[in-house]
């Protein structure tokens, strides 16, 4: 093992509420990030990152200029 090698980016994974599918993240979100379940499509909002916690995000709806 090469001591100076770099280390791979840590993989952490979270469920998606809506279908139960796992969720790979690359780097650790930013509460308040959205990210995609690739199986549902389902947006979700991080609530916590420690520990790791998604839910769905709310829908954006029109102001209307108000």
């Amino acid at each position: 093992m090469n001591p100076t090698a770099p280390t791979p980016p840590s993989v952490q994974s979270v469920e998606c509420t809506e279908c139960a599918a796992s969720i790979a993240l690359q780097r650790v979100p930013l509460c308040g990030e959205i990210v995609r379940c690739r199986d549902c499509q389902a947006e979700l909002e991080v609530t916590s990152v420690s520990p790791l916690r998604v839910e769905l995000a709310p829908e954006v709806e029109e102001d209307w200029g108000e």
